[in-house]
């Protein structure tokens, strides 16, 4: 009897596989944490996955998108919990998510809880996505939104250095993210700082979508764009080792570069594009990027968790310690990585031009006056 069942699921895998190309990875790249074995889906234990500003727009995008499997994968059950202010509102709000939740039947979703409580929100959580922070206010000045957001980054540092569980994974979504998440980091003792990210996965996913719209072909075609740097207006777009597959012929994989022989289209078009496209996603809808924003959340820790494939280059915003393309330690700076068994590791060969090099400089030096406004705040010493 096992036979027709294994051959079912098989069958079942091939069609998910067609369906959900993105969120089936290789088993043997996994984090041994996530099941990626579809006959196990019943009885695999559920991880549980806490989502801070939950009454949020971006919280309320991701809650969906990961209770259908779009960040752990299909065959990975879920608890999530939903992390807000004690305000009524605020809890009204994410009541109103749980029914949601709830409503839309998830096979996935073992459990969805509502809380003001880091203990109850963090507490064993084995993937923890910071979504919430202090929005500036009109006429605030940026030393202010800076000092109100790393003291929320410090204490939820500790609240989930002290709750979560040791193999954490954490990715901070809120701005400024590189700096929120070097904050989180220093004051997180249990955690490793390699199993904390800052999400530029947003900029990347832009930066691909640029790419394939130039040459005329699906976003799924383009890989190996990156992003450098800290996400502001600083971080630096590079289509160099960007390649498009199945272009110009079924088979063939040619560079981007080769395909956009364009230097004033990259550094006039492509560039500031993807720099400033969250600014302009607010001119045009008064509200900053959520959907996106979800989207490149579930794409980071999905590729963090289930393993990047073979050859692909991905953008993580990681703690730096000194040794990659001279980029000073004790900063979180946009790299390279590729990622397998829950572990992410950078590319650190791949040659720099002065042109790049000028820009990683840039965005190095806004980080290191955003680390030192910061840790002089808190008190914090180097």
């Amino acid at each position: 009897m096992s036979c027709p069942t294994r051959t079912a699921a098989e069958r079942l895998h091939a069609l998910q596989t067609q369906l959900y190309p993105a969120v089936l990875h290789s088993a043997s790249r996994a984090w041994p944490k996530v099941n990626t074995d579809p006959l196990r889906t019943h009885d695999a234990a559920p991880l549980h996955v806490t989502l801070t500003g939950g009454a949020g727009q971006i919280a309320y995008s991701l809650a969906f998108l990961i209770a259908r499997g779009q960040m752990l994968g299909l065959y990975q059950p879920v608890v999530l919990r939903l992390l807000d202010l004690p305000r009524p509102e605020k809890q009204r709000a994410q009541e109103a998510v749980v029914m949601e939740l709830k409503d839309c039947a998830f096979g996935l979703l073992r459990d969805v809880v509502a809380t003001a409580d880091p203990r109850e929100a963090f507490a064993g959580a084995h993937v923890v996505v910071l979504v919430g922070s202090s929005p500036r206010a009109a006429g605030q000045l940026r030393r202010d939104l800076l000092a109100q957001n790393a003291a929320i980054f410090k204490a939820q540092g500790k609240a989930v250095s002290d709750y979560a569980d040791p193999d954490v994974r954490v990715l901070v979504v809120a701005n400024p993210a590189n700096t929120n998440c070097l904050v989180f980091s220093r004051c997180a003792p249990n955690i490793p700082r390699t199993h904390v990210s800052c999400m530029t996965r947003l900029d990347h996913n832009r930066s691909k979508a640029q790419i394939a719209e130039r040459v005329g072909v699906e976003t799924r075609n383009v890989h190996n764009a990156i992003v450098w740097g800290n996400h502001s207006g600083t971080q630096y777009p590079d289509l160099r080792f960007a390649r498009v597959d199945d272009f110009p012929t079924k088979g063939a994989s040619t560079p981007a570069r080769a395909l956009i022989n364009d230097d004033e289209w990259v550094f006039k078009t492509f560039v500031p594009t993807v720099q400033q496209r969250g600014y302009k996603v607010i001119e045009a809808r008064k509200l900053s990027s959520a959907a996106s924003a979800a989207t490149a959340a579930c794409d980071a820790i999905r590729d963090w968790v289930l393993g990047t494939p073979a050859g692909e280059m991905v953008s993580m915003g990681v703690v730096t310690d000194g040794s990659k393309y001279g980029i000073a330690e004790d900063l979180v700076f946009s790299m390279p990585v590729q990622c397998s068994g829950g572990e992410y590791t950078v590319v650190d060969n791949l040659p720099v031009d002065a042109e790049s090099q000028r820009r990683l400089r840039a965005s190095e030096q806004e980080l290191i006056a955003e680390r030192t406004e910061a840790y002089t705040l808190l008190g914090l010493g180097k």
